[in-house]
């Protein structure tokens, strides 16, 4: 009986070994999904524009933001954070509107690609997206 109880012992930390590993795995390769290596976060940059789109959606919500410049006009792709995210900040996926004007700030693509990450938003006169009221 001794024997039994010592196997079974062994086998359900082996169990939960390979339970922990495999976990960890996942939970890794999750992390590593997430990455922003593309985007520059040493620098900033300000975007004033009007928006042509918001999407929220998963895994990530967009701002799609046509920009004036040099050329003329140009379309601009900022990634935001998950919906789940953006609402505990008290955005709601009717806050944008295509049409309005926006000042958005970026980290800029890497590539110099016409994107980048959501670092802030106000309304074009400088107010805050306000959080709706309760």
């Amino acid at each position: 009986m001794r024997m039994r109880t010592q196997r079974s012992l062994q086998d359900g930390r082996r169990m939960r070994r390979l339970v922990l590993l495999t976990l960890g795995g996942f939970a890794s390769a999750a992390h590593a999904h997430h990455s922003s290596a593309m985007f520059d976060a040493q620098q900033s940059l300000t975007l004033s524009g009007t928006v042509k789109q918001f999407q929220w959606s998963n895994p990530h919500c967009w701002i799609q933001v046509t920009v004036n410049d040099k050329t003329g006009p140009v379309e601009w792709s900022v990634e935001m954070g998950s919906p789940s995210q953006l609402f505990r900040s008290g955005w709601r996926p009717t806050i944008l509107h295509a049409g309005e004007a926006i000042v958005v700030v970026v980290h800029p693509m890497r590539d110099g690609s016409k994107g980048g990450q959501f670092v802030s938003a106000t309304h074009a006169d400088g107010t805050p997206f306000e959080r709706p009221s309760k």
